[in-house]
Formats: C-alpha cells, sequence, structure tokens
C-alpha cells in the first residue's frame, strides 16, 4: 500500500516504524531536514522536506497515487487542510487526521458525511487519557486494553513474590479461580524477552504477564499474580495542567479527590475556572516542600503529565521517595521508558505508543477492529471479525487448534454477543465472532492478515 505519512514527531516516527516493516511504500513528509535525515538512515522510507498541506509538495511526494494519507502534524489546522486537499485534489481514499481539538470533530462535512474531508479523526490527547484513567481504575496493573467494546479486556501486571500462581504452571490458573470465572495467559515477558505461554510454562517473579479476562473478572485474576490492595484508589494528584493533564482531572474529579499542579499561573486560572471539584496549585513538580505540605505521601497514585520528560520521571520518582506509593510517568522518548520502568517509576507511558495501535486499525490493509502494541511495540494485540460463513472462511466452522497460525500467535479469546470464551484448543469459529489474536513477532503479521483476509474481512 502507497501510504504518505504527513509529519515525522514522535507520532509519525512510530507509524512509519510500524507500517515500513509490512510491505507497504512509505513517503514521510516535514519541514525539519535534520528529522527527515535521521529517519532515512533508520527506515526504509522515501522523505520530502516541505510544508505538508501544500498541493505542490502533496503532489512531490506522491499524493497522485497514494492510497492514504496520515497527516500527523502538530497542528491541527495543518491536518485538516491536507486532508481536505487530498479529498478534494487528489481522491486519497483514506484519510486519518491528527485532531487535538475536539470542538473540530463537531463540524458538518469535515469529520462526517459522504464526502468528509478526513475519514477518521484520531486524538492523543484523549487516548492518553483514558489510558491512565484505566491504569488509575486497575491499581497494579502495567496496561489495561479494552476489546470488543469493552466487554473483554487484556491487562498486563508484574507478578511479584507470594502472588498465587507465581512459582507455579499456567494450567493450574484455572484450579485457582472461581467457578464461573475463566481467563487465558496470553503473553509472558521475562527480563525483556516474549515467552510464548504453554500449559506448563512456569510463571516466575518479576514476569510480565498479560492476561485476558471478561471484564468484571479482572480484579480476581490479578490476584493470582500479585497482591491486590482492597483500599480503593482515593486520591489522585496530577503534575501538568496542559490538554492531557486538564482532561484527566475532568475525568476524574466526580469520583476521585484530584489535585493539579501547573506551573504557568495563566494556565492555572484557566484550568481552575473549567475544572469544579479540583483543587488546582501553581509551582513546580519537582518542589520537595510543597509536595510535602500537600501530603503526597497521603496519595494514593501520582501523574506525571507535563510536556517535559525530565521534570515528570524526576518528580514522580520524588513523589515515591516521599511516599507515594503508586506513580506514572508520561515519557516521549522511547529509550526513556525501558530505563525506568519497574524501578521507583511503576508506570512509564509513551503517547506515541498509546497512539499508534489506534492509527494501525485505521491504517492497515483490511482495517482491523482494534489494534493495541504491548510492551511498547514489542508485540501486538489484534481484534479481528470473522466474516463469511463455512463455505467462504477459512477460519468459520473450524476450531481454534485447526486454524493455520503463525508460530508466535495465539488466540486468547472469541467475544461472541455479550459473552467472553476463552479459546481452547476445541472451541469452534462462529460467524460474526471477534477474535483476540495475540502476535509476538510482528514480521508474522502477513500471515495473519492472510488467513482472515482471503476469505473473512477485518471490520
Amino acid at each position: 500500500m502507497k501510504i504518505l505519512i504527513l509529519g515525522a514527531g514522535q507520532v509519525g516516527s512510530s507509524v512509519a516504524a510500524a507500517l515500513s516493516s509490512e510491505n507497504n511504500d512509505i513517503t514521510v513528509v516535514d519541514t525539519d531536514t535534520a528529522r527527515l535525515r535521521d529517519l532515512a538512515e533508520r527506515l526504509d522510507i522515501r522523505t520530502v522536506v516541505g510544508h505538508a498541506s501544500l498541493p505542490r509538495v502533496m503532489e512531490q511526494a506522491g499524493a497522485d497515487d497514494a492510497e492514504m494519507i496520515v497527516a500527523v502534524t502538530s497542528s491541527d489546522e495543518v491536518n485538516l487542510v491536507a486532508c481536505q486537499v487530498a479529498n478534494r485534489h487528489f481522491r486519497t481514499p483514506t484519510r486519518v487526521a491528527r485532531v487535538r481539538e475536539a470542538s473540530y470533530l463537531d463540524i458538518p462535512g469535515l469529520t462526517s458525511g459522504d464526502d468528509a474531508a478526513v475519514t477518521a479523526a484520531i486524538s492523543p490527547e484523549q487516548l492518553v487519557c483514558r489510558h491512565v484513567e484505566r491504569l488509575i481504575e486497575h491499581p497494579g496493573a502495567l496496561q489495561v486494553l479494552d476489546f470488543a467494546d469493552g466487554r473483554a479486556q487484556l491487562v498486563g501486571v508484574r507478578a511479584v513474590p507470594g502472588g498465587a500462581l507465581v512459582g507455579h504452571q499456567i494450567k493450574e490458573l484455572r484450579g485457582h479461580l472461581p467457578a464461573n470465572v475463566d481467563a487465558r495467559v496470553a503473553a509472558i515477558f521475562r527480563g525483556g524477552r516474549a515467552i510464548k505461554p504453554e500449559g506448563t510454562t512456569v510463571i516466575e517473579a518479576e514476569d510480565e504477564v498479560f492476561f485476558l479476562a471478561a471484564r468484571q473478572d479482572i480484579l480476581t485474576v490479578m490476584s493470582e499474580m500479585r497482591h491486590v490492595d482492597t483500599k480503593r484508589t482515593r486520591r489522585v494528584f496530577i503534575t501538568g495542567g496542559g490538554n492531557i493533564g486538564r482532561a484527566l482531572a475532568h475525568s476524574l474529579e466526580n469520583r476521585y479527590s484530584v489535585k493539579v499542579l501547573e506551573r504557568s499561573r495563566d494556565r492555572a486560572k484557566y484550568i481552575a475556572e473549567d475544572l469544579v471539584n479540583t483543587i488546582v496549585l501553581v509551582g513546580e513538580a519537582a518542589d520537595e516542600d510543597l509536595l510535602r505540605e500537600e501530603n503526597i505521601d497521603q496519595t494514593d497514585i501520582y501523574c506525571g503529565l507535563t510536556n517535559d520528560d525530565e521534570a515528570n520521571i524526576l518528580s514522580a520518582m520524588l513523589a515515591k521517595r516521599l511516599g507515594c506509593p503508586r506513580v506514572l510517568s508520561l515519557v516521549n522518548r522511547a529509550g526513556y521508558a525501558d530505563l525506568i520502568e519497574g524501578g521507583p517509576i511503576d508506570i512509564a507511558i509513551s503517547p506515541s505508543q498509546v497512539t499508534l495501535g489506534a492509527l494501525l486499525a485505521h491504517i492497515r490493509e483490511g482495517a482491523p477492529a482494534r489494534v493495541h502494541s504491548l510492551r511498547r511495540g514489542a508485540a501486538e494485540a489484534i481484534e479481528a471479525v470473522a466474516r463469511g460463513d463455512r463455505r467462504t472462511s477459512k477460519i468459520i466452522g473450524r476450531s481454534v487448534d485447526d486454524l493455520n497460525l503463525p508460530e508466535t500467535a495465539t488466540i486468547g479469546g472469541i467475544v461472541r454477543g455479550d459473552r467472553l470464551v476463552i479459546a481452547h484448543h476445541d472451541v469452534l469459529i462462529e460467524p460474526d465472532d471477534h477474535l483476540i489474536v495475540f502476535l509476538m513477532d510482528k514480521r508474522q503479521l502477513p500471515q495473519v492478515n492472510a488467513l482472515f483476509q482471503a476469505e473473512a474481512t477485518w471490520l
């Protein structure tokens, strides 16, 4: 597929890296020559220097025969204009835009309608906000991912000494759970290396274990991997009153006691007028005296959400040292995330990786219903819908064991109607089933695509 990516920032670079290894013809457009040179040296892509929304620049980049435009510059307006130009001038079939300002989504003809400028709009801030919110709702989780509109969830936890299943084989999990609860261990990462889970695989302390279960059973299964604190999260401290911090506070303030710390007095005044039940403070994130005064040791979770990686990391480490039991930090630089997570900082969140999954669901040929990155892109969890019937489909009517999946792929579960069916070997695939597939090696994605796309279509 020929794809134009407009913008070579964190999100654009992540998308280019993900798609360039999947047999796509990628061209990236940006005004930053040095950034494009770095991308071209690392990836097998073409680059064009220029303003992304100009017709002549898009024409130079090959918009005449591009099948898709992905506009992810830092400017909403540039992204929207670029998609409009791609639609009206080049008749590009698929036009995906990064849109930060939610009010743009309400404009008729811009993102909806038969001739809309944008076929899919993505808001990184909203995605990151929801990602952090789910982590707050599930103490102890490293990742919480929704499938089939939330009917099933994939949760990543770090196994700790004393966990009921630590030191035991995976096949023993079922015997530990109540009769009406079922779950599937979908992936294990040990020392940064992916391990395909088998029934005889023994879970070790410090393993990152990803399991799939129905939404209402998540806490029950988590308790098998680690001690789950029954004390409900009540107090949330957020540093950074930008779009993400403000949106998170707005979403949480009616359920939790929320404080927001913002360094800019003008910005603090603005968000204080917007928020109703949130305490807004002015000051620096790494001000030890201020954190002590605000009783950070009595806070349940600290969220470093400024636009400065170093400030987020240092302030989260300080909050942990001062007694906050759980801290998370927003980290844009990919190299930082693996370096800090699992030490004083419990969770490092990469906005580009959170956004990447939503973009890939629209970008990849066949459009899977959901795509989620595990461990910052090391593996993927994909939701696909079985279409057709026994005659036209390669999967409908066949058991999970009979599917010709690559070695590094497993089916963790099947959402059938409102029910999650754990994908045991003898389960038969039915029409309209939502299959949740885990892929440890993304190089084998074409084989997975072929299985589902030949005669069964992605949703």
